[in-house]
């Protein structure tokens, strides 16, 4: 579900203010890109949810799906607002990371979208979570971390460790150590989580919304009843995605 967020958000061009969290990965055109590969899985499980809950956007849903996995496996609280619009026009391949190439790389991907070197830095730390799949990625079937179900600092535990324990460590995981200006974010999360769990929730909040404001959001006081029922109806929802992700990381791990 981070995954799925992260690469339908992934894609803005913020000189043209196109692309980004809109909904479009539910497309097969932009689904069997490759850097996407394995996430129709991820799409299938939100259709479960949008099902019962068919008035969200697409946009808003995968990036719910986002919020709420960072949040069951024990990551920061995100502020999540509702609003983003669907998207019918997929992205052309190659805008998001390549995981084969290094710093300057990363720089390019993600400056174009508006992001710094801390929120590169703060954003790869998502990779405390998951691991590689061969048939999707090419990469070596291994976690990053020791508990790949869990949310935490042990990525750049681990990266500062250096190819140890059999975790795995992608040219773009090791160009976060050999660049000095990525280095120093990777050294301050590694000994305080706290100071991650801040500068990540900052940095994923501002993926999710890439290219949206939500002036209508912005209610008047004498509006507040407005906004409660949006806040239940967004919490209502959040819920059953975590029920979802949860079902699922149990079927994963056999229990």
């Amino acid at each position: 579900m981070l995954r799925l967020a992260w690469h339908d958000a992934g894609t803005y061009i913020a000189k043209t203010n196109i692309g980004g969290p809109d909904g479009s990965i539910r497309f097969e055109v932009e689904y069997r890109q490759g850097a996407n590969n394995g996430l129709k899985i991820a799409i299938d499980l939100c259709e479960e949810v949008k099902s019962m809950h068919p008035r969200i956007t697409y946009a808003d849903l995968y990036q719910l799906a986002g919020v709420v996995a960072v949040e069951v496996t024990g990551g920061p609280d995100i502020n999540f607002v509702a609003g983003r619009k669907e998207s019918t026009i997929s992205p052309l391949e190659g805008l998001l990371p390549d995981a084969k190439q290094g710093s300057s790389h990363l720089r390019d991907v993600f400056y174009r979208m508006g992001f710094s070197d801390k929120d590169i830095v703060a954003l790869s730390g998502g990779h405390t979570l998951g691991k590689a799949h061969p048939e999707r990625s090419g990469f070596d079937a291994k976690p990053w971390t020791k508990d790949p179900l869990k949310f935490d600092n042990s990525y750049f535990i681990e990266l500062l460790k250096g190819d140890t324990d059999g975790l795995l460590k992608l040219p773009t995981d090791k160009a976060l150590v050999k660049d000095p200006k990525f280095l120093c974010y990777v050294e301050l999360y590694a000994k305080d989580k706290e100071a991650f769990f801040e500068d990540y929730a900052e940095s994923h909040k501002k993926l999710s919304e890439l290219g949206y404001f939500q002036p209508s959001y912005c209610y008047p006081k004498s509006n507040t009843a407005t906004a409660t029922l949006l806040v239940q109806y967004v919490v209502g929802i959040a819920a059953v995605v975590a029920a979802v992700i949860l079902s699922f990381f149990w079927k994963s791990t056999g229990n």
